[in-house]
């Protein structure tokens, strides 16, 4: 009975560490799941943002930019390839994420936030605040959680547990 009271006890602890350490945010029917940056060298003149995006809806919408406590400017950007050359541009159109559509914006993906002029470079552990801009979702409010490089980030199904 007491290692089954244990058990039952580390099992509860493990769930709020989880869950105290994810961080998600919903406006309509846009879910951001874990908005999270990777510290960055003191004379960075970019900061990277990730994050993941669900449209639970029946319609498109469309990640349209955002703004920030430690930047000048807040882009989408899209990465791609073209004959062997990598290219990063802003998504002056914004980024569509289609109805049922899940949408992660990665280190090494095809999209990401690009904190651009930072006049701050959080530390490991910290968190800033921003917004993100949806076309149909409007204004939403995030806070990003600053991860040392080495850190890999929270997996999307460990936020499933809310």
């Amino acid at each position: 009975m007491r290692k089954k009271m244990l058990a039952t006890g580390l099992a509860i602890l493990t769930t709020f560490a989880v869950s105290a350490e994810a961080h998600d945010f919903k406006a309509g029917t846009i879910e951001i799941k874990h908005p999270w940056s990777k510290v960055a060298p003191p004379v960075a003149p970019v900061l990277g943002g990730y994050l993941t995006i669900v449209n639970t809806g029946s319609e498109p919408d469309r990640l349209l930019g955002g703004t920030s406590v430690i930047a000048g400017r807040v882009e989408i950007h899209e990465s791609k390839t073209e004959n062997g050359v990598a290219k990063m541009r802003p998504l002056k159109e914004g980024l569509v994420i289609g109805p049922g559509e899940t949408v992660k914006l990665e280190p090494g993906g095809s999209a990401h936030i690009m904190f651009v002029k930072p006049s701050k470079r959080p530390a490991a552990g910290e968190k800033f605040a921003g917004t993100l801009m949806f076309e149909k979702a409007g204004v939403v409010n995030v806070e990003f959680a600053v991860q040392a490089m080495s850190e890999q980030p929270q997996k999307v199904e460990d936020h499933q547990a809310h």
